[in-house]
Formats: structure tokens, sequence, C-alpha cells
């Protein structure tokens, strides 16, 4: 019984996981401009990402694997708010930059 359990919790978050990766794909297409795509990718990936890993960690149990797993998910979470910020500040320096030239 708690097998069945655990595989339904498993399954669960793995579609969940892989709706917001499907939603973070379709924003990066859908909208307007670098700021919004950035937004929607960076957080349904990092939301779709914690949900497939928790998944494959449950479905892993405790083991070497799963802490490996466990790791990459921390890795992912710390480096995906910092490319977040870089290609938001790089995008808003090269706006900016394009502005001043054009009003000199």
């Amino acid at each position: 019984m708690m097998e069945i359990v655990r595989m339904v919790v498993v399954a669960f978050l793995l579609i969940s996981g892989v709706f917001f990766y499907v939603v973070g794909a379709i924003g990066l297409i859908r909208l307007p401009d670098v700021f919004c795509r950035m937004h929607a990718t960076t957080k349904a990936d990092t939301l779709g990402a914690g949900l497939v890993f928790t998944g494959l960690i449950i479905w892993q149990g405790f083991s070497f694997a799963s802490l490996n797993i466990f790791v990459v998910l921390i890795f992912i979470w710390l480096t995906m708010p910092t490319a977040a910020h870089a290609i938001a500040r790089s995008e808003f320096e090269n706006h900016h930059r394009d502005e001043v030239e054009e009003g000199m």
C-alpha cells in the first residue's frame, strides 16, 4: 500500500514539474520582451526542476544517487536566479545605453 502511495506522489510531482516546464517554454515563445520572457522561464523552470527532482529523490529512496540529485537541485536553485539577474542587468544596460546614444 505504501509503495502505491509513493508512486502516486512521484507521478504527481513529475507531471507537475513537466507542466511548469511547458508553461515556461510557452512563456518564452509568447511573451513580448526579454524581461517577461526571462521571468517566465526562470520561475517556471526553477519550480519545474524542484518538482521533478523531488519526485526523483522520492522514487530513488535514501541513497547516494538521491543525494547527488539533491546537490544538483541546490545548484539549480542557486544558479537560476543568478543567471536571470545577469540577463536582466545586461539587457537593461544595453537598452539604457541605446537610449543615451539616441539622445546625443
